[in-house]
C-alpha cells in the first residue's frame, strides 16, 4: 500500500490555524459547530489536549492507566470520556491564553512526529481502518485528519475558508478513504465486483475498492462499476467525521448502478466513533 505523505502539511496548517483563531470576534468563541455539542472555543480547546497527548507521549509519560479495554467500543467510550473531562476544564481558560498554549506546544508535536521512522510500528492502530497494528506513516496520516477536520469545523461554523484547497484536502480524504475496505468486511458479492467514489472539484478525486478472493481491497478506478457514489468535498468530509448522516446527503449524493451496494459507504466512519 502506497503511503500518504502528511508530515510536511502539519506546520502550514497549524500556522492556519493561529491565524484563524486569532481573526476571531469574541462573539465567535461560543458558536456552535458541527461537532454537536462543541463549541468553537471546545473544539480549539480539543485540538490542544491532542497536542498535549502527543507531547506526553514523545517524553514517554502516559498518566493515569484506561480502564479495562476489551473492544473497540470500551475504547471509544474512553476516549469519549477524555475528550469531555479536558473540554470542561478548558471552560475557565481565556481564548487568548489557548491560542498562545496552542503555539506554545506546536513545536514539540511537531519534532515528534518527525522523529518517527515512517515504516516502523505505530503505538496506536488505526483501528477506524480495521488494522491491529499500524505503520507510522498511517499513523501521522489518521493524526493529520484529526489536525484537519477540527479545524474545518471551527472554519465552518465562522463561514471563513482557508484549507480546503487541494494541498490540504486531497492528503486528509486520501487518508479517510482507506477506511473503505474494512467498511465493506461484511458485505459478499462475486469477485471482481467494485465500488467507486467520486469526490467532485478541483481538490476531490476518484477512489475504488474490488472484491477479491472474499475480500475487499483498495484498486485503481475502473470504467465499469457495479456502483459508483459521487459528492462534494464538503459532503465528504462532513460525511466521514460524523457532521452529516446517510439520511442528511440524499440529494447531495449520486449514485448509478447498484444502489444498495453503496449504502455501507454512506455509513462509514473515520474518525474514533
Amino acid at each position: 500500500m502506497e503511503i500518504i505523505k502528511t508530515l510536511h502539511l502539519f506546520e502550514p496548517l497549524e500556522q492556519r490555524l493561529i491565524e484563524l483563531l486569532k481573526s476571531l470576534e469574541p462573539a465567535d468563541w461560543s458558536k456552535p459547530t458541527v461537532a454537536k455539542l462543541w463549541t468553537v472555543k471546545d473544539v480549539a480547546a480539543h485540538l490542544l489536549d491532542t497536542s498535549v497527548r502527543t507531547i506526553a507521549i514523545a517524553q514517554k509519560y502516559t498518566g493515569d492507566k484506561p480502564d479495562e479495554i476489551n473492544s473497540y467500543q470500551d475504547l471509544v467510550h474512553y476516549l469519549n470520556r477524555l475528550n469531555a473531562d479536558w473540554v470542561k476544564a478548558m471552560k475557565r481558560m481565556s481564548p487568548v491564553t489557548l491560542i498562545e498554549f496552542l503555539q506554545l506546544t506546536q513545536k514539540q508535536m511537531f519534532d515528534y512526529y518527525h522523529s518517527l521512522n515512517l515504516y516502523e510500528t505505530a503505538l496506536f492502530p488505526v483501528a477506524w481502518a480495521g488494522e491491529n497494528e499500524s505503520k507510522n506513516w498511517f499513523h501521522i496520516a489518521r493524526e493529520y485528519t484529526e489536525r484537519w477536520h477540527h479545524q474545518q469545523q471551527i472554519r465552518d461554523a465562522v463561514k471563513q475558508d482557508g484549507i480546503m484547497s487541494r494541498e490540504f484536502f486531497l492528503p486528509m480524504i486520501e487518508t479517510l478513504l482507506r477506511a473503505l475496505p474494512y467498511t465493506y468486511r461484511n458485505t459478499s458479492v462475486p469477485d471482481g465486483t467494485s465500488v467507486q467514489v467520486t469526490v467532485t472539484g478541483t481538490n476531490g478525486g476518484v477512489w475504488a475498492i474490488e472484491s477479491t478472493l472474499g475480500k475487499w481491497l483498495l484498486t485503481s478506478p475502473k470504467e465499469i462499476n457495479a456502483t459508483s457514489l459521487q459528492f462534494d468535498a464538503d459532503t465528504a468530509w462532513k460525511l466521514f467525521t460524523k457532521a452529516l448522516t446517510e439520511n442528511q446527503i440524499t440529494e447531495r449524493v449520486k449514485i448509478a448502478g447498484n444502489r444498495d451496494l453503496g449504502t455501507p459507504l454512506l455509513k462509514m466512519i473515520a474518525v474514533m466513533g
